[in-house]
């Protein structure tokens, strides 16, 4: 027989406290990481290293006719995307959809989807990626590139494995 369950309150004794003296942490306009991968600006405001891993946050920003992601299915982390300005053209797995200023779209583990910019005009958004950690994809292929490589998809999936990552 085993022996009797602990109540709330030992299992609350069990619950790590709040790091002595941590902080809400302020991020100023121009504070971020900026990566810039074929022609989408990624200006990560937070990353994990800020969030213990629990989530990294970007604005970005996408020229006119700029294919941000070809559709994609990611197996380690949920994204979502919250359209700022612009008209920002969003695969959902099915087809494609448009979405405008205030739409979100989550695309959770599992779930395909891609986005790119098909209208005349500059598209700006936020994403939200919980874990944290895609954003080294972007550092990797940001580094690829500069270093000289050429984007093509044999590299996009080659770098997309390493973060559970697949085409669609």
């Amino acid at each position: 027989m085993k022996g009797p369950r602990p109540s709330l309150c030992q299992n609350a004794a069990m619950i790590k406290p709040r790091e002595t003296g941590s902080r809400p942490l302020l991020r100023r306009p121009e504070d971020g990481e900026l990566i810039d991968v074929a022609g989408v600006e990624h200006f990560f405001r937070l990353t994990g290293e800020h969030t213990g891993g629990r989530f990294a946050f970007e604005e970005f920003t996408l020229a006119p006719g700029v294919v941000g992601a070809r559709p994609h299915v990611h197996r380690g982390h949920d994204e979502y995307f919250y359209v700022l300005e612009g008209e920002l053209t969003l695969h959902d797995g099915d087809g494609e959809v448009t979405a405008g200023p205030g739409h979100l779209l989550s695309a959770v583990r599992g779930t395909p989807h891609g986005f790119r910019n098909a209208s005349a005009g500059t598209v700006r958004g936020l994403c939200l990626y919980t874990p944290a950690g895609y954003e080294g994809y972007f550092r990797e292929v940001h580094a690829a590139v500069a270093a000289g490589a050429e984007v093509t998809d044999e590299l996009l999936a080659e770098f997309r494995a390493r973060y559970r990552t697949t085409s669609y």
